[in-house]
């Protein structure tokens, strides 16, 4: 079961996920929303549409633009609409 961890704290785990372009892709419901505040920052992948970014914060420690979400993905994207990549230091585990 995939785990995303990030300063020693598991910040999302799910038995249903996607994987595109290397990215595990985790259902919005998976993931412990305490830790994570909307953020201002987007970017555009010309198939994937428009991506809406998380800050984590664990321990008092921000891990800026950590995570990010398409909630209206283009239709070749449609399967993770809803669901949250990581990056930028977080550690997923199998």
């Amino acid at each position: 079961m995939p785990k995303a961890v990030w300063n020693g704290v598991t910040i999302a785990e799910t038995k249903e996920f996607e994987t595109v372009e290397g990215n595990v892709y985790f259902p919005l419901k998976s993931i412990k929303m305490e830790y994570f505040k909307k953020s201002s920052h987007t970017s555009v992948c010309g198939w994937k549409g428009t991506a809406n970014y998380f800050t984590i914060e664990v321990g008092g420690k921000k891990n800026e633009n950590a995570a990010w979400i398409y909630k209206t993905p283009k239709p070749a994207a449609a399967k993770i609409k809803d669901h949250v990549a990581f990056w930028k230091g977080v550690k997923l585990e199998k």
